[in-house]
């Protein structure tokens, strides 16, 4: 229905006094239109104002909307006519237009559609202006007797009241309009209306609680766009609303989710039957699931600015709602879908439970109610994740997963089976879980007691779980360079949570830093160590997740304890190993190739970085390069490095047109690639002063030290992983003879005293001059405290020895000023020893300079 304003009520009411008999009547007969068409000409001639009125607007706005596209069409064709050679005027083409407009079904559709409107409208109007005349006779008759007050105002002293009372006015139009027995086109234009309308004017309605019950009531409409409009309603007040008006809407549109799932009238799918999304009904279910869940994901921005009352109604509303579950029993053998199953297909990383739990403030609320009214939400959650690993357990991989979609692939599918729909409740679980775990509250609702089982589910049960989730369940195809954007494989859902609780120290501590956890995570390396067969579908994929968690675990000073050691430090057993052993050990073999099973395999390099680089964090440190000096790994890797430069080296030259061409340059980038690694692996040896003894004996430092030299020149970030960068393994490679000669050798010392040398003298060339330099009160200058630093550390006895015994000062007669120091000598000419007016002179700032070398010697 269309919103008028005060004139047009005024202008109806004109009509209304003309057609009050003949609307009484029948409104919808042929007298009372044209009585209604004549009255409007004679409006139309007299007012002036006539186009303005919004009563007016809406009827050519109705007009144009239901016989706009048929009318041009008309005229279209008209025009092709007269272009091909009928010529007729502009009066004939009007003529014809309206002629073939009358006799059209749009027409007709169109007249019946105003008269159901206006049969309304015009009721509604007479109801009022009877209300009016008897409250104006009550009125009189009452300033007559004396008995009323003076300060009584009418309906017109106040334009505010006057619209307040006809906006409430509306509203029970309104109300009355979307009652199931109107017309399915007078329900429609009250939904019209009210998407047009201001949301704060509706709700600021006293009747809006009754509105709000009936539109939650017209949510079950079968017509897919009425509830459309319903739903557009309801968006638009999320948007614009404040939250304690939005609350309500969301809490009704919960509470109907949640009737809508417990009510056996409706038709709900079910898991052997699985889900078309096209169907009309999945259809309309889908959209409500989806506007509540962006709801969700968008509340926790603006609800703490409320009182907490709001937000837990809304939580648990949410909650509530989530913990509907159909039981299986001899009336329904079938499972029928429950809501959450439908919150995953729309959310199936459960982004909602992540933005809930972010902050502290919603967060108590959240796990408060798990607590007390819904840990059933979490016992499902771990049901299913249980659930699916005796699935993998027992079925084969390609069984498992027939569809690609579970590994990111970009096939678009409109139906998902029962096994699709329990792996995508099983994503939702996982992540939902995974979040959980992060904070002391939620780690404080384990155990988990399931049913058919005698042992609940403890805290270190759930880890093991999803460690055997990784090597038991199927992964995508093997990796290439070009990964999947979005992986939902679950291994790689799997890694990703465990990679979250290692981000966190204290739930790190509690989850993963215990024996139990770390033999799951162990077991399949220890098997294919042993020859014996590991779990089923162990793949190189698996593999890798594991020695990324295994890397995690020993850069935290805890973890590596429990790996080197175990939780009893004082055990003397030689039979159980720890993890640093096993690791050591499978990865010796990985390098030496002694593992048949993945003999030929493109994805073994992968493989041998991953689990050499948690070697990697465990000798970096003197415990750890203690406990793995008997397995001899920087020989292995050495022998490795070797093999794989040979290999680099024969590649024969690529012969434009020849069939080698392709072969090499897919070849070569990995090897490349492989190569750099392993020295890289062997410069960090380095880290400690054994290590930098045992890097010394393979005979590769002088490489190792030309690709820090590379490296140190990208000056690549250090990640959590690495602990430092290489400047730390420049100053451990330069306090040994043998270091510093590669260091030199290597053109390191150069490059660095050419920096030096340009900071010092020649200052920066890229800053702008715009006002002078002030001068420098510090000894030494902020754009050469650096590379101070750098020569300083650089330089210890043994560096100092080598690189500066036995050899002569060039004390030259003339310097140019184009002349850079090229190492150490040079430094010490220039810089500290300036016993002639040359090297005076030939000093930019010779202050800076002199004090620079003095503090370095």
């Amino acid at each position: 229905m269309a919103h008028f304003s005060s004139e047009d009520e005024v202008m109806l009411q004109a009509m209304l006094r003309q057609l009050f008999q003949s609307v009484k009547e029948k409104i919808t007969g042929a007298p009372s239109l044209e009585c209604a068409e004549e009255i409007l000409l004679r409006l139309e001639e007299t007012d002036e104002n006539f186009h303005n009125y919004e009563f007016v607007k809406y009827l050519r706005q109705h007009i144009c909307n239901m016989l706009g596209s048929m009318i041009e069409e008309e005229m279209e064709k008209c025009t092709s006519d007269q272009n091909q050679g009928e010529d007729s005027g502009y009066d004939t083409v009007v003529q014809h237009v309206t002629k073939r407009t009358q006799e059209s079904k749009e027409y007709k559709e169109m007249m019946h559609s105003l008269k159901n409107i206006m049969m309304v409208v015009v009721e509604a109007m007479i109801n009022k202006f009877e209300e009016d005349e008897t409250r104006s006779e009550d009125r009189q008759r009452k300033m007559q007797s004396g008995s009323c007050c003076t300060d009584n105002c009418s309906d017109s002293d106040s334009s505010f009241n006057q619209s307040y009372k006809f906006c409430q006015g509306k509203l029970r139009l309104i109300l009355d309009q979307l009652d199931p027995g109107q017309p399915k086109e007078v329900r429609y234009e009250a939904l019209q209306t009210l998407c047009s309308a201001p949301p704060s004017d509706v709700l600021s309605c006293e009747n809006w609680t009754t509105l709000c019950e009936k539109l939650t009531t017209s949510l079950s409409d079968p017509d897919p766009m009425f509830t459309d409009r319903i739903l557009k309603f309801y968006a638009q007040t999320f948007t614009l609303s404040p939250l304690h008006m939005t609350k309500e809407i969301y809490t009704s549109l919960a509470k109907y989710l949640e009737v809508y799932f417990l009510s056996r009238e409706n038709h709900l799918p079910t898991l052997s039957t699985g889900v078309d999304i096209t169907s009309p009904n999945v259809t309309r279910l889908l959209k409500k699931v989806r506007l509540l869940n962006e709801y969700q994901k968008e509340a926790p921005s603006f609800w703490i600015r409320h009182p907490e009352k709001y937000m837990e109604e809304i939580v648990e509303s949410t909650l509530s709602l989530l913990s509907v579950k159909h039981e299986q029993s001899h009336l329904v053998p079938q499972k029928i879908l429950d809501p959450i199953y439908f919150f995953a297909l729309v959310d199936t990383k459960a982004v909602w439970f992540k933005k809930w739990m972010h902050a502290y403030y919603s967060r108590t609320a959240v796990l408060r109610l798990l607590e007390k009214k819904y840990k059933c939400l979490i016992t499902t959650a771990v049901q299913q994740c249980v659930q699916y690993l005796e699935l993998c357990e027992a079925m084969k991989a390609d069984e498992i997963l027939r569809h690609p979609k579970h590994c990111g692939t970009k096939q678009k599918s409109f139906y998902y089976s029962g096994q699709e729909l329990q792996y995508i409740y099983f994503i939702h679980s996982l992540c939902l879980l995974g979040r959980l775990l992060i904070y002391t509250q939620g780690r404080k609702l384990f155990p988990i007691k399931l049913k058919n089982r005698k042992d609940s589910v403890s805290l270190t049960n759930l880890l093991v779980l999803f460690t055997q989730l990784i090597y038991y369940s199927p992964s995508c195809p093997k990796m290439t360079s070009i990964m999947c954007s979005e992986n939902y494989s679950p291994a790689s859902m799997v890694t990703d949570v465990l990679r979250m609780l290692c981000d966190q120290k204290e739930c790190a501590v509690e989850c993963l830093y215990n024996s139990t956890v770390t033999e799951a995570l162990l077991l399949p390396i220890h098997n294919l160590t042993k020859g014996t067969a590991a779990a089923p579908d162990c793949s190189e994929t698996a593999l890798i997740h594991i020695a990324d968690i295994l890397a995690r675990i020993a850069s935290v000073e805890e973890g590596l304890i429990l790996l080197l050691y175990g939780e009893n430090m004082n055990s003397s057993e030689e039979e159980s190993l720890t993890g640093a052993h096993i690791i050591a050990k499978f990865s010796k073999k990985l390098l030496e190739e002694d593992i048949s099973i993945f003999s030929g395999s493109e994805m073994l390099p992968v493989v041998k970085g991953a689990f050499i680089s948690v070697c990697r964090q465990i000798y970096g440190t003197c415990e750890g390069l203690q406990v793995l000096l008997p397995y001899g790994l920087h020989e292995s890797i050495a022998k490795a490095w070797k093999k794989t430069s040979l290999l680099s080296e024969r590649i024969p030259t690529p012969v434009e047109g020849s069939d080698s061409v392709s072969s090499v340059s897919q070849v070569s980038p990995n090897s490349v690639a492989w190569e750099d690694n392993l020295l890289d692996d062997l410069l960090n040896f380095a880290a400690t002063p054994k290590g930098l003894l045992l890097l010394q004996r393979t005979g590769a430092i002088n490489e190792c030290v030309t690709f820090m030299l590379s490296q140190y020149a990208k000056k690549p970030q250090v990640n959590r992983q690495k602990k430092f960068g290489y400047e730390v393994l420049v100053v451990q490679v330069a306090s040994t003879a043998a270091g510093a000669v590669a260091l030199q050798n290597s053109g390191f010392i150069s490059a660095l005293i050419t920096e030096l040398w340009s900071n010092l003298e020649c200052g920066r060339d890229d800053v702008r001059l715009t006002h002078p330099r002030a001068t420098p009160v510090d000894p030494i200058d902020r754009s050469c405290q650096k590379s101070f630093l750098a020569l300083v550390n650089l330089l210890s006895y043994p560096a100092v020895y080598e690189l500066t015994a036995n050899q002569e000062l060039p004390n030259k007669a003339e310097y140019s000023l184009r002349e850079v120091p090229t190492c150490i000598i040079d430094i010490m000419d220039r810089l500290i020893v300036l016993n002639s007016e040359a090297k005076i002179r030939s000093l930019l700032n010779y202050e800076q300079s002199h004090t620079f070398g003095l503090r370095s010697l």
